[in-house]
């Protein structure tokens, strides 16, 4: 806003001033001059000051934009709970899957859905469950200050206790229910579904270490945020994540070789990053040496040092290098700790080839600056970065480390948190494409995300086919997913909104967890707890 200021300039007016005295005009003159030289360096100070901090809010204060996006994405993990809902908040949402499990006596009612669909994978599902606890323990107090804290962990033991009941004795774990290649021949709401919930597990005669530590991971992580709110919880949580990796590292085979059918669906392409990832999550849980001691001796086998990679669903490194970084920032009697040396030290490679004037700074980036690695799922990998990147950046200010070198330059926690910043921007908004990736935030986001439950009417009783005339409607979802993060631009910026398109259009909730952990970290200027103790 340009403000117009009208001088005076009548001979009456401009007489009146000369008569008032050539002294008292010099000294104004004068005073006027330091005035100005004072606002000038003001200016200058107040520019500069905000060019160097402009990532930062004042300490204790909420970033509004962050915030309300927060309370927006964790509603996604109620749209797509199964089971009989309890509380439920979404109107389109009701009732469903309540026999799955029943084929082996089981019951796996609750859970998560997968995407758009109505699968429940172990693995990705697992997944997201390790990094919602990540997130409550990291930044629950940030959750908290939103009321956001109590349904993030409702949503977690929601998924947790369908990994308790997945995993009936030891040696067997139930890594899915449903058919995938029936399922995606139907396009019908889940509270409608009557097709067979085909079951699929893993056992020792059929071992799938991947999906196995995983889970693990998630059990020992999640047994940290019910430490003290649910003591026999949090036990019974522990007790399945060490059988689970015992079952893991003692029966190692990957889930992709022995059930070939999931390779159209969640490949693994490989089980040394899931076990590292359940161990390095067991001896936070545990503080046994036992855990610290596999990954120290597994590190050059499995640990890809040097050799910086991306955080996903299936590939757990990035996130390992991190989390065991954390022992050497904050656990004085290991920070020189030999074993753990290659996992800091790719960590810092992992955070210099993300900071854009880094020397290593990768070029797997759009020209709008997003961190675009894949066409499927585009928006995982920026996310999962940033959420890092600000990890990173509070272990750093924590622990009172004020640069991170990379080649011969430096950079400052703040650097890092620039980065994770520029990255949700970009997802809720600042791209070429002026939408935002996030659904119900902002005024423009994706109307005909491709998801069943939102695109059919909750009054609707289609049944398997019937309902492919919604897949194909012109119209917009009658329901919005609020807090979908759908897949995201192509490398050219580019968006297509529409239902068919898959790739760039269906959301995931392993995305969610990776989107609430970042809008979590961001919500605030903070440092780390140095225990999740």
């Amino acid at each position: 806003m340009h403000v117009h200021r009208h001088w005076d300039r009548s001979k009456g007016g401009e007489k009146m001033v000369a008569k008032s005295g050539s002294r008292c005009c010099c000294c104004c003159w004068f005073l006027g001059i330091i005035v100005v030289i004072a606002v000038v360096l003001a200016v200058v100070f107040t520019i500069r000051h905000r060019a160097n901090h402009s990532d930062d809010i004042a300490p204790g204060s909420t970033d509004k934009k962050y915030a309300d996006a927060l309370k927006i994405a964790m509603q996604f993990f109620n749209i797509q709970k199964s089971g009989k809902l309890e509380n439920n908040k979404i109107p389109w949402r009701g009732d469903s899957g309540l026999k799955d499990g029943s084929e082996a006596s089981l019951d796996l009612s609750k859970g998560l859905y997968d995407a758009g669909d109505h699968m429940k994978f172990g693995f990705p599902m697992a997944f997201t469950a390790t990094l919602l606890s990540w997130s409550i323990l990291e930044y629950g107090d940030h959750m908290d200050s939103l009321d956001q804290l109590d349904p993030a962990k409702d949503s977690l033991k929601w998924t947790t206790d369908f990994l308790i009941n997945a995993h009936p004795s030891p040696n067997v774990l139930y890594i899915q229910v449903g058919d995938p290649e029936t399922d995606h021949k139907c396009w019908d709401r889940p509270e409608t579904m009557s097709r067979k919930r085909t079951l699929t597990k893993i056992d020792a005669d059929t071992p799938g270490t991947e999906v196995a530590a995983e889970t693990a991971a998630a059990m020992a992580a999640a047994s940290l945020v019910f430490k003290e709110s649910d003591t026999k919880y949090s036990g019974t949580l522990l007790k399945h994540a060490k059988q689970l990796f015992d079952f893991a590292d003692n029966n190692r085979a990957s889930y992709s070789v022995n059930i070939p059918e999931v390779q159209s669906y969640y490949n693994s392409t490989g089980y040394g990053d899931e076990l590292l990832w359940a161990a390095s999550w067991l001896y936070h849980a545990t503080e046994d040496k036992t855990y610290l001691d596999f990954v120290s001796k597994n590190g050059e086998e499995f640990g890809n040092f040097g050799s910086p990679t991306w955080f996903s669903w299936d590939n757990k490194l990035p996130g390992t290098h991190v989390l065991l970084s954390r022992l050497t920032f904050f656990k004085k009697g290991l920070s020189g700790s030999k074993g753990l040396q290659g996992y800091k030290e790719t960590a810092e490679a992992v955070m210099c080839g993300l900071i854009p004037d880094s020397p290593t700074a990768t070029s797997s980036r759009t020209d709008g600056g997003l961190i675009w690695v894949a066409e499927w799922n585009a928006l995982q990998h920026p996310v999962s970065s940033a959420f890092l990147a600000t990890l990173y950046s509070d272990y750093m200010l924590t622990s009172g480390v004020d640069k991170l070198s990379c080649g011969d330059t430096s950079f400052k926690p703040s650097d890092l948190r620039k980065f994770a910043r520029s990255q949700a921007d970009y997802m809720l908004g600042k791209n070429p494409e002026t939408m935002s990736y996030l659904v119900g935030y902002g005024d423009k986001y994706p109307e005909f995300v491709h998801h069943r439950g939102a695109s059919i009417p909750g009054d609707a009783n289609t049944g398997c086919k019937d309902g492919f005339k919604w897949l194909n409607s012109d119209e917009p979802n009658p329901n919005v997913a609020y807090g979908a993060l759908v897949g995201g631009p192509f490398l050219n910026e580019t968006f297509i909104d529409a239902r068919n398109n898959s790739m760039q259009n269906e959301p995931s909730t392993y995305n969610s967890a990776l989107v609430v952990g970042l809008l979590s970290s961001l919500v605030t200027r903070s440092s780390s707890v140095e225990s999740f103790k």
